[in-house]
């Protein structure tokens, strides 16, 4: 097991396209970060210099206490499960899972004892003698976790592993690998365009946007203490809502004001948005943040945004409507049971606790938040 630093890490290709830029991580022994982003922000590329697969054009990179900008990816001691699997045809599932131990010429009593130990670990000990023709999607991600796993390496590096399995084996897949990553407690790097699974796997997740970080920190915090206005929206499903609203200053109490709304701000927030006092900013706030009247335990004050209903989607214990406020379209997960069409004027309560506030220019740095941040997790960069 090892730590993994990057310092000021870049990856150019030629003089026009930068696609990392001074990229600055350090993980602790044994522990589960996720990189998430859109696609071609730079996450699988970041992946590959690690694994050694892709030059670092500048920067430096430390597996341990070992810089390795030129070490061979044989000699890295990592191991690296990559998303079309890389099994061969003709071998067996032993033979797949044995294959880089004989070219390393370890012993066959060990290589015997490395496999069987790992296909029991990952549940596919009675598919040794199958083929991978032979095996469903889900059975051959398995093998090719199996065929990390026996390298005992330091590091294992995942590159959208799942992208290719359903919907079901990949929330199955996902607790696997989360059990068997605390299992073994070896330092993993896992890229994902998925942020359900980013927020479900990692102990930490690094957002990344066209290069570069945007934001480094747990789960929670980055959902609670979204950085910026792309990390806020990007973290969390359905996306959080952005309406374009005006600070105003009434009374020692601070609102936000738009085209049929009008929401004052608890204390905490408010306190962010003082030096804001008649500019605009985006006002955030999660669709699960957001209450129908009448149909919601969000208590009712200063706090009602009328909008018209456009979309109602029912999903059993939550309906999702879309609805049209001030020229924004607005989501809200509201009671599976709540009576609402397509086209019906409502009335719904935003629960002010948990509002955001972020620029609107610039890079839409995070001006506040409604929770208060000394009940922030520690485990943060």
């Amino acid at each position: 097991m090892a730590k993994i630093r990057l310092e000021h890490v870049y990856k150019r290709y030629g003089n026009k396209v930068t696609a990392v830029k001074d990229f600055n991580l350090e993980t602790e022994d044994g522990e589960f970060v996720v990189f998430v982003g859109p696609s071609g922000c730079g996450k699988t590329t970041t992946l590959r210099m690690i694994a050694g697969l892709e030059d670092i054009t500048e920067g430096k990179l430390y597996i341990g206490d070992r810089l390795v900008n030129d070490v061979p990816p044989k000699d890295r001691d990592i191991a690296m499960v990559f998303q079309n699997y890389a099994l061969y045809p003709h071998m067996n599932v032993y033979e797949n899972m044995a294959f880089g131990l004989r070219l390393r010429r370890v012993p066959k009593d060990e290589i015997d004892r490395r496999v069987k130990e790992a296909a029991r670990i990952i549940k596919i000990d009675h598919l040794l003698q199958r083929k991978p023709r032979e095996l469903s999607g889900g059975q051959r991600q398995r093998v090719a976790m199996g065929r990390a796993i026996v390298r005992e390496p330091k590091v294992f590096l995942f590159d959208e592993p799942l992208s290719n399995l359903d919907a079901k084996l990949r929330v199955e897949m996902r607790a696997e690998i989360a059990k068997l990553q605390r299992r073994l407690g070896v330092t993993t790097i896992y890229v994902t365009h998925d942020q359900v699974e980013a927020m479900t796997l990692g102990q930490r997740i690094v957002v990344m946007k066209d290069g570069e970080i945007q934001q480094v920190d747990t789960p929670l915090n980055l959902y609670d203490y979204p950085g910026n206005k792309f990390v806020a929206g990007f973290i969390g499903s359905p996306s959080m809502n952005f309406i374009r609203a005006r600070v105003q200053l009434e009374g020692g109490n601070v609102y936000l004001v738009g085209e049929g709304f009008k929401v004052r701000t608890n204390s905490t927030l408010g306190t962010s948005l003082m030096p804001y006092n008649s500019k605009e900013v985006w006002m955030g706030v999660r669709p699960e943040h957001i209450g129908l009247k009448g149909w919601t335990s969000i208590p009712e004050g200063e706090n009602v945004v009328r909008a018209k209903v456009e979309v109602v989607e029912p999903l059993g214990a939550d309906t999702e409507i879309h609805a049209e406020i001030g020229g924004h379209m607005l989501t809200a997960k509201v009671d599976g049971h709540a009576v609402v069409r397509p086209g019906d004027t409502v009335e719904l309560l935003i629960d002010t606790g948990k509002l955001h506030a972020f620029e609107v220019d610039g890079h839409e740095k995070a001006i506040g938040h409604a929770m208060a941040q000394d009940a922030r997790s520690l485990a943060q960069v």
